[in-house]
């Protein structure tokens, strides 16, 4: 009687094994296909936006992002010769002028000197007409084009951007502007890039208009510097982040001596609240009860 009913929960147990170990492939398979489409589609989703958004920048360990460096300045002089011999064909810096240079790229004479190099239209005169004058220190750095017609016009609709504060207009700053001058390359198979645009996966949609322009040895260093193309990039990503930020090198000067100070006045306050508050801290009071005597 016993054994039988043993052998009846035997296959009870059994067959309720079984129906959990079904319903648990079940699940695992049910959650396996609910995360390879997740992933899928998480794929596709990633892909159109890198597509859309351009591929993120790495991060380059730029020396003037630390706290207590400041710009280098043959590299900032490096970088504006680059600006000067290849990207200010296109491109404008309408924010700086020749006096930010001095003593920054430049000594004063360099400054001025390249300054009554080019031409200003001023005026007008004592007969009211508009005349040509050497430039000045006072004098912002000359723009390509007239006017942002003429710039659309000669770039094929597109309008190239002032350069003053690129690093500050752009997500990633620095490194985006580097990656983007470094990274143009054969577009990967399927994608295609219409006539008069270039691949470069670092800019919103991989197909902008500016070609490639840093080749290596397209510039002559006056220091004798190898000008490869990540040099050059380097150099004018560099200029161009102090043309963003002029006061950057002053504003840590300032910012390392309000600490030292405050952290003078800091000690000073500790020692101050010592000798103050430790008469007091540390005082006892007695009490001492009215004695018999002093009750009669």
């Amino acid at each position: 009687m016993f054994a039988r009913i043993s052998s009846v929960n035997a296959v009870r147990l059994a067959a309720r094994t079984a129906v959990q170990q079904q319903q648990a492939s079940v699940a695992a398979a049910v959650a396996g296909s609910l995360g390879y489409l997740y992933y899928a589609r998480s794929e596709v989703h990633a892909s159109a936006e890198t597509a859309d958004t351009g591929l993120h920048p790495p991060h380059y360990p730029w020396a003037f992002s630390s706290p207590f460096k400041t710009f280098d300045h043959a590299a900032l002089r490096r970088g504006y010769q680059v600006y000067k011999e290849v990207c200010s064909s296109c491109h404008s810096m309408s924010r700086v002028a020749f006096r930010n240079l001095v003593n920054v790229t430049h000594t004063k004479e360099e400054a001025r000197a390249m300054a009554e190099d080019e031409t200003y239209i001023d005026g007008p005169d004592d007969h009211g007409e508009m005349f040509e004058r050497p430039g000045k220190l006072a004098d912002y750095l000359p723009s390509p084009y007239p006017n942002n017609e003429a710039a659309r016009a000669a770039n094929a609709g597109a309008l190239p951007p002032d350069l003053s504060l690129i690093i500050k207009a752009r997500h990633g700053g620095a490194d985006y502007v580097f990656s983007l001058l470094t990274g143009y390359c054969d577009p990967p198979a399927g994608v295609e890039i219409r006539e008069g645009l270039n691949y470069n996966p670092y800019f919103p949609g991989g197909a902008i208009a500016m070609a490639r322009v840093l080749f290596d040895g397209v510039v002559e260093y006056e220091d004798g510097t190898p000008a490869t193309a990540s040099q050059m990039a380097k150099d004018v990503v560099e200029f161009l982040s102090w043309a963003a930020e002029p006061e950057h090198d002053e504003r840590k000067r300032l910012g390392l001596k309000v600490i030292t100070i405050l952290t003078a006045l800091t000690g000073m306050s500790l020692v101050l609240k010592r000798m103050r508050w430790a008469p007091l801290k540390t005082r006892k009071i007695v009490f001492k009860p009215p004695t018999s005597a002093g009750k009669q």
